[in-house]
C-alpha cells in the first residue's frame, strides 16, 4: 500500500454524462477494515462511483485514492489492490466451481492456483459442490462463488455493487453472512445496495447519495437519530384519504406508502404534538382508519433525509 491512510478517499468527485450531472463534488472516506455503504435512489450515481474507483470510468473532476493510489494516475496499482463484484454473478456456468477459481488464479498469476481454489472453496462452504458445473448452483451459491472469485490474489479492498439484487431471502442472508465474515477478517468493503436492512446490518458507516451529492453520512444509529424519538404511522382506508392527508401534512415531509396506504409522521413524542396532528386532520375532514406509534428505522431515516434534500435542491 502506498500509505497508511484510509482504504478509500474521495474528494470533490465530479462526473457528468452530457448535460446530466451525476456526481456533483462528493466527499467520503472508507477506513481500513470497515464496511462503508453507499445508498441512494435509482440513478443517484452509486454505480458511477464504483466504476470510477475501480478505474472503469474516468472522473471529470476531484481526486480519488484507493489503497493509497490515485485512481487516475495509478490504475494498475489500484486494480491489483481490489476486487469488484457486480449485480450479476460473473461465473462461467460451463465450468465447475473449482475450475472457475483455478482459471482466475492463473489469470491473476497466483503461485498455486489449485491450492488457492481449495482454500476458498472451504472458506465459502462450497467443497461439496466444487466439482459440479456452476449451472447447477443456486443463486446464493453462485453469489458466494462470485465473491470467492474476487478474493483470488488476496485483494485489500472489495467493491460490492448491489450484491444481493435478485436473490431470495435465504440466499440474501447467506450472502450477508459471507460479507460480514470478510469484514471481520479485516477486508475493507465498499457496498452499494438498495436494501436498507442490508446496510443497517452490515455497514459501519453509511453515506446517502441524492442529486449527485452526499445528503448525509454517519453510522446507521447516527442516521436514525436524525428522526425525533416519536413516529406515528397513519393508515387510511383508501387512496383519496391518503392523498388528502398527504396535502395536510406536506410540511412535515411524511414517509408515504401507496401500497400500504400509510403516512409516517415524525413527532417529538409529546401528547400535545400528537393531539395537534390529529386536530389538523380532523379539521380537514380526513378520516384515519388506524394509527400506531413506531421506532425509527433506517428506511424512515433514508426517506426523511432524501425528502429534506430534495426540498433543498
Amino acid at each position: 500500500m502506498a500509505d497508511a491512510g484510509p482504504a478509500i478517499e474521495v474528494k470533490g468527485l465530479r462526473k457528468s454524462f452530457g448535460n446530466t450531472v451525476v456526481l456533483d463534488g462528493i466527499d467520503f472516506s472508507v477506513a481500513q477494515g470497515a464496511v462503508f455503504s453507499l445508498l441512494g435512489p435509482n440513478g443517484a450515481g452509486k454505480t458511477t462511483v464504483i466504476n470510477i474507483l475501480t478505474t472503469l470510468l474516468g472522473a471529470d473532476g476531484g481526486v480519488a485514492t484507493v489503497n493509497g493510489f490515485d485512481v487516475a494516475k495509478h490504475g494498475a496499482e489500484v486494480r491489483e489492490s481490489i476486487s469488484s463484484t457486480g449485480q450479476f454473478a460473473a461465473v462461467d456456468h460451463l465450468l465447475t466451481g473449482r475450475e472457475n477459481l483455478v482459471l482466475i488464479g492463473k489469470l491473476r498469476h497466483v503461485t498455486n492456483p489449485a491450492r488457492t481454489a481449495a482454500a476458498l472453496l472451504e472458506q465459502f462452504d462450497l467443497i461439496e459442490a466444487a466439482n459440479r458445473r456452476t449451472l447447477t448452483y443456486s443463486g446464493g451459491m453462485r453469489r458466494k462463488l462470485d465473491i470467492a472469485l474476487g478474493l483470488v490474489g488476496d485483494p485489500a479492498i472489495i467493491f460490492l455493487d448491489e450484491p444481493t439484487t435478485g436473490l431470495d431471502p435465504e440466499s440474501r442472508n447467506t450472502t450477508w453472512d459471507t460479507i460480514r465474515s470478510l469484514a471481520d477478517s479485516g477486508k475493507s468493503i465498499l457496498l452499494t445496495t438498495q436494501y436498507l436492512e442490508e446496510a443497517d446490518r452490515l455497514a459501519d458507516r453509511i453515506a446517502i447519495l441524492s442529486h449527485g451529492r452526499i445528503a448525509a453520512e454517519g453510522t446507521p444509529q447516527a442516521l436514525k437519530s436524525v428522526l425525533p424519538h416519536g413516529q406515528i404511522e397513519l393508515h387510511f382506508a383508501d387512496v383519496t384519504q391518503l392523498a388528502k392527508a398527504g396535502q395536510v401534512l406536506a410540511d412535515r415531509h411524511p414517509g408515504r406508502s401507496e401500497i400500504a396506504l400509510t403516512l409516517t409522521v415524525s413527532t417529538d413524542g409529546s401528547v400535545a404534538q400528537v393531539n395537534r396532528l390529529f386536530s389538523l386532520l380532523e379539521t380537514a375532514r380526513v378520516e384515519v382508519a388506524t394509527f400506531a406509534q413506531k421506532s425509527p428505522t433506517l428506511d424512515d431515516a433514508f426517506l426523511q433525509i432524501i425528502n429534506n434534500h430534495n426540498g433543498e435542491a
